[in-house]
This record gives C-alpha cells, structure tokens and sequence, in this order.
C-alpha cells in the first residue's frame, strides 16, 4: 500500500476561506447541480441516526462523489440538536472526510458545520437569483434566527442584493433581539426589527425560513397573496395547502419528498409530485420560465454533494491546520 498525507483543516482554516470566497462557493454550488443532473456527481440518499430518547434530535450521514474533472468521494456526518441553542451551542455540529475517489485512502478532515452552512446559504441564493425579479428586495423577513439566516443574509450582501428593510421572527424572542444586533453589528446598514410572524410574512416579498421545526405551522395561504419569492430552507414549516397553492422549486426532486417535509407530505396528500415546477438544474439551464402570478417557494432538501464540492475547493487551496505525512490507513 501506498502512503498517503492526511491534512486537517479546522474552523480557523475553513472560515477564512469562506470568508474570501462567496462568488467561488455560489459557482461550485451552481456547477454541481448542473454535474448532478447529468449524472457526474452522486448522491445518495441520507441516513439518519435518530435516538429512541428524543424526535428531535438526529446525526446524518450523507456520502456522496464527483467523477468530473473533480475527481472526490467523500461523506459528511452532521449533528442536529436543537436544544442546543438553549446552552448557548450551535444547533448543528460537522465533519467531513475527502476520499481519493481512485484509491479510497482518506486525505482531510474539515470542521463541517461551516461548509455546511455556507453551501446551504448559497443553495439559497442561488434559488433567489432565479426565482425573485431583481437584487433590490424591499423588505426581507427571516423566520428563525440561528447560523443558516445569518449566512443566507451575508451572501445576499456579498453578492450585491440590496436590502432596504428586514423583520425577524423567532420563537424565542431574546434569541430574535440577539440576532439583528449580530446584523447590524456586522453589515452597519442594516437595522432589522422583531415583528410577528404573520405580519411578516404578509409584508416580506422575500423570506427566508430556516428554524428547527419538525411539522408544518405556518398555514394561512392568504399571508402570501402578495406573492413573495420564499426560501424554505428547513423544508418543515409550511402547511400542504400552501405548497398546493405555490410554484414549488427544488435541488432534486427525488431527495425533496422524504423525511416528512412539506412538499413529502404534500405528495402524499396528492399521491403525486406534479405541484413541483423543477429542479434547480433546469432553472439554471432555462430549460423553465418562472412566472410571477403565485408564491415561488424553493425547498433544497440539501445534497451532501454540495459540501463534498466546497471541501475539495478547500483542500486544494487552503493551508491544513494540521498534516499527517505518510499516513498509512491500515
């Protein structure tokens, strides 16, 4: 057997590339879409470790590989805990591990959760660029207050979406207060304001739902008559009559209907998939126009495939933290 380095790459490492790199992890987001629709990039399905202790809790494990001119497999292993956030934690916790696609070995380790949040964040505004008519949103409401919002806010501004106004809502209304000073602290021009959740959503033509919940409460259709662009990152939080009355959008549809989100119980209510307009490949390629006469709702169940991309990137271009030379797997 050959002998291989195995090269670590920890927060400090991952978020200072990150940090230089919003335009680049938007193009490896929107590139590996178009790979996975033509069958270079596979990813398969999720495993969820859940705990006979709690419904809430969850570790998923989500492998995937790239046979493009990127040659990489690899798999993320990602933790969520939501009561975590009442310890002052994060929610979610990461690693990922990069396998050479041709011999196997592992090659890095990388903390994950930011990887994994900067991709989800760019997921979403790759959803944005396609579905919201322009970068000037007028008032953008955010529906949960954690680590995703906060990215998907950061790549709006970093790439030229002007927001002149944002509402937040969270259950947890210190935790809300928390996070617009958190924004205004980082972005200055920004001064977002705690309102209720239906008045936000009804006065938002962009919104963005990323909150831990687990079944759908948001179902008054006539909050979104006025037709917003809605990134529903957490997948859970809207009721089937929404979703029936929406143009839905989707990374893959096959990976949207599982797991109990609403556009999978809303193809149980429907025996049928038929409410989702596309995948996001097909936006990308214009092979769908997008109409603008009911709410455009973009569900990205999220592909690990994603964060395999943006880890790669890392590996090639970023100093490990720390390497371990002739690391021999056996």
């Amino acid at each position: 057997m050959e002998h291989n380095s195995f090269n670590i790459y920890g927060a400090k490492e991952v978020g200072t590339w990150i940090s230089n790199n919003y335009l680049n992890i938007l193009d490896i987001v929107k590139n590996t879409y178009i790979q996975f629709d033509n069958k270079i990039a596979v990813n398969p399905d999720s495993y969820f470790l859940k705990f006979l202790d709690s419904d809430k809790n969850r570790i998923i494990a989500l492998p995937a590989y790239i046979d493009g001119e990127t040659q990489i497999a690899g798999i993320k292993w990602i933790a969520s805990f939501p009561d975590n956030v009442k310890n002052n934690k994060n929610r979610a916790s990461a690693t990922l591990i990069l396998n050479d696609r041709n011999s196997g070995y592992p090659i890095a380790c990388l903390e994950g959760s930011l990887i994994s949040s900067a991709r989800t964040a760019a997921s979403a505004v790759l959803g944005a660029n396609y579905l919201f008519k322009g970068k000037s949103i007028n008032k953008l409401g955010v529906v949960g207050t954690g680590v995703i919002s906060f990215e998907i806010i950061k790549f709006l501004t970093n790439l030229g979406y002007e927001i002149k106004e944002m509402s937040v809502y969270d259950l947890n209304e210190s935790r809300a207060l928390e996070f617009s000073n958190k924004v205004k602290q980082t972005l200055g021009d920004l001064n977002p304001r705690y309102e209720n959740l239906e008045a936000l959503i009804s006065s938002s033509d962009l919104i963005i739902f990323a909150t831990s919940a687990t079944i759908p409460y948001v179902e008054n259709f006539e909050l979104f008559k006025h037709n917003p662009t809605v990134l529903h990152i957490s997948l859970r939080d809207i009721d089937t009559t929404i979703i029936e009355n929406s143009y839905n959008f989707v990374d893959d549809v096959e990976h949207s209907i599982k797991a109990n989100t609403s556009l999978h119980l809303t193809s149980i209510k429907n025996n049928s998939t038929e409410f989702i307009v596309s995948g996001i490949a097909d936006l990308i390629n214009g092979k769908v126009s997008v109409d603008y006469d009911k709410p455009r709702i973009y569900s990205p169940f999220g592909m690990g495939v994603l964060d395999l991309a943006v880890a790669y990137k890392i590996y090639l271009e970023q100093e490990p933290n720390y390497s371990l030379a002739n690391f021999n797997p056996e």
